[in-house]
């Protein structure tokens, strides 16, 4: 697992939280090693962003989708 590209967006745009999506996000391990991972690479000394599961599980993506489907028809 590599870090350092998640790790550049947060040296870029600074967000306050970043969603992993997809069947992985399920594994609630990976997201501990991951930001040790991303660490090595943040320009700065503190590192707040979190890393969060998203809130309707590995579908979301895909009722995001469905949501913005709908606002075409408006």
């Amino acid at each position: 697992m590599n870090g350092q590209a998640k790790a550049q967006m947060v040296n870029i745009i600074d967000p306050d939280a970043i969603v992993l999506g997809g069947g992985l996000s399920n594994m609630r391990y990976i997201y501990p090693p991951l930001r040790e991972l991303m660490c090595d690479h943040i320009f700065g000394d503190v590192f707040e962003t979190e890393l969060l599961p998203p809130a309707w599980g590995d579908a979301s993506g895909v009722r995001g989708a469905a949501w913005l489907s709908d606002l075409e028809k408006e």
